[in-house]
């Protein structure tokens, strides 16, 4: 990468975005990251960051100012927000008002599911994208190993891994390092530029696999469970608002009736090697490895 131009990460201090920080450091990029907050701040330092600029999705004069002076910019939107897409869109005349140069968009796999807001709203994201005159590469991520990690501790507890849908559905998944690598990749290279790429770990498990897996790394029998969303809910204590758990129960009855799969043979191409595998993120989570930024 010529030069080393900064690249703008949004969300920095965050269990994805922050992520995508050291993946740009180790590939020779300098970060400024966008955080919410001096406290969150330090954290994207932690993760990496040279340099944060304050700001908040929803103020324009704050993305403005931190947009000043860079080249190339990586999006995360914030999940389950009514107006998730206005942000993007907001962000995106943004960065072509600043003149930014390249933009990646980490979207969702399967985004035009329109019964799902969390994958819908990023279908006009990603338009805006394309049409921006920017270079750009939008990334489809599967289901994230990593939103497993705040079960952890009660799977080891209980010998239990509970989801509200349907424990015979499979799910595709990713390691969200493996999807911050690509990221990285397009940021500094030029090989996946003005492409959209599927990215998923290989197989498609369901939880009575996915639990059989805990299972061997921890040693003894873990149980798939599958509770009503409620009950899920009221256990898992999720800092959500009425909108958001909406948001999730939509999400998980889709599940429940059709899962949601997808194909591996972007990702090993693009990382030249096999993607990260659900066993190996247990190991790594039984061990202490830090699998998340933050």
């Amino acid at each position: 990468m010529s030069g080393s131009p900064t690249v703008l990460v949004v969300g920095a201090a965050g269990r994805f975005a922050g992520l995508v920080v050291p993946a740009l450091v180790g590939r020779g990029a300098r970060v400024r990251g966008l955080a919410r907050s001096e406290e969150q701040g330090k954290q994207a330092r932690l993760n990496g960051a040279a340099e944060i600029a304050i700001g908040d999705l929803r103020d324009r004069a704050s993305l403005d100012a931190a947009l000043r002076d860079v080249e190339r910019a990586f999006y995360l939107a914030p999940v389950y927000r009514e107006d998730e897409a206005r942000m993007g869109l907001s962000f995106i005349d943004a960065a072509k008002a600043a003149g930014l140069r390249r933009m990646v968009f980490s979207s969702a796999i399967h985004p035009v599911i329109g019964v799902l807001q969390n994958h819908i709203q990023k279908v006009p994201v990603e338009e805006a994208l394309i049409e921006s005159g920017m270079e750009f590469t939008i990334l489809n991520p599967a289901v994230f190993y990593q939103n497993i990690t705040a079960a952890w501790l009660g799977v080891v507890a209980t010998g239990v891994f509970a989801e509200p849908f349907s424990a015979a559905k499979r799910i595709s998944r990713v390691d969200y390092r493996d999807v911050a690598e690509v990221a990285a990749i397009a940021l500094t290279e030029d090989r996946l530029l003005n492409g959209t790429f599927e990215l998923c770990a290989d197989g498609g498990m369901d939880r009575t696999e996915v639990a059989a897996v805990m299972g061997e790394v921890l040693g003894r029998r873990i149980e798939a469970a599958a509770p009503d969303f409620g009950t899920w809910v009221s256990r898992t204590k999720l800092p959500y608002d009425d909108h958001q758990k909406a948001e999730l129960a939509a999400m998980y009855a889709f599940y429940d009736r059709h899962g949601l799969v997808g194909n591996a043979l972007t990702l090993r191409a693009i990382l030249g090697r096999a993607p990260r595998s659900i066993r190996q993120f247990f190991a790594d989570l039984a061990e202490g490895t830090k699998t998340t930024a933050g």
